[in-house]
């Protein structure tokens, strides 16, 4: 009996390694997804910059006209 409350102990110690290293991994996704959202919002604004250039530009070269 004590052999088979030491293996079943055992398991559970094992068991509550893989939750905590879950938990790890389960916290590093949470932090990369927070990171990628963040660079989504820096690339949208920075598409819209551009955008916002290339409106300007095409304005000024309107401008000028060649034949």
């Amino acid at each position: 009996m004590t052999t088979l409350i030491r293996e079943i102990s055992h398991t559970a110690n094992e068991q509550v390694q893989g939750f905590n290293q879950f938990g790890s991994i389960v916290g590093k996704l949470d932090q990369m997804t927070q990171q990628n959202a963040a660079l989504v919002e820096q690339s949208a604004a920075a598409a819209a910059g551009l955008t916002d250039q290339a409106s300007s530009m095409a304005r000024l070269v309107s401008a000028f006209k060649t034949n």
